[in-house]
């Protein structure tokens, strides 16, 4: 988008292994075929938008309360903890798709008894965050 026309002098240069996924959808000027893709691999390893995944970032004993308080729905796996910025920690909860709204409402309402107790450590809480790590 940001090239100037191929009748003006633009030009689009990739410098990368022509073997990677995206560049091989750009050689072949077929973004289904990579999107395709994407989401196949995405299902395999249950990432979103395949399910629905909060993200639970604090503390560590911050965050073992509020999932702890939250009412997850049957199908949630809770996955970690993983180290995030400085001394705190991040859990994933993954849930069907189906399930979202009882995910999300589950963490809302945790989140609102931490709030009620006036927890002192604050826990950050992403619904399909852009980055899982």
């Amino acid at each position: 988008a940001l090239a100037r026309p191929a009748t003006a002098g633009g030009r689009v240069v990739v410098v990368a292994v022509g073997a990677l996924a995206p560049v091989q959808a750009l050689l072949r000027w077929d973004a289904a075929w990579f999107a395709a893709r994407e989401l196949a691999e995405r299902r395999e390893l249950g990432f979103p938008p395949a399910v629905r995944m909060a993200s639970v970032t604090g503390p560590p004993d911050a965050v073992a309360d509020l999932l702890a308080a939250a009412r997850l729905p049957e199908a949630a796996e809770v996955l970690g903890p993983v180290p995030a910025d400085g001394e705190k920690e991040r859990m994933l909860v993954r849930v069907p798709r189906a399930r979202a709204a009882a995910l999300a409402g589950a963490l809302h309402a945790a989140a609102g008894v931490r709030t009620l107790r006036k927890a002192a450590d604050p826990v950050r809480v992403q619904i399909d965050p852009l980055s899982l790590f």
